[in-house]
C-alpha cells in the first residue's frame, strides 16, 4: 500500500521533469513515461525502484531514451 502512495508522489515530479527537459506538455511526458521500461520497472515492486528519488528515477527514464 504505502509503494503505491509513494508512486504517486514520485510520478508527478517525473513528468514534470521530463516535460521541462524535452520541451512537451505534461499530458505527452506522461504518455513518454508511462510507455517507458523505466515506468514498467516502476511499478514492479521487487525492483525497489519506488525506493529512489524521482531526480534518479528520472535520470534512468532519460539513459532508457538515449539508448533508444
Amino acid at each position: 500500500m504505502a509503494h503505491a502512495l509513494i508512486k504517486a508522489t514520485l510520478i508527478p515530479e517525473i513528468v514534470r521533469m521530463i516535460a521541462e527537459k524535452y520541451s512537451i506538455s505534461e499530458e505527452e511526458a506522461m504518455d513518454e513515461f508511462y510507455t517507458s521500461g523505466t515506468a514498467e520497472a516502476l511499478s514492479d515492486s521487487e525492483t525497489g525502484l519506488y525506493g529512489q528519488s524521482a531526480l534518479f528515477i528520472f535520470g534512468l527514464f532519460c539513459q532508457e531514451k538515449l539508448r533508444a
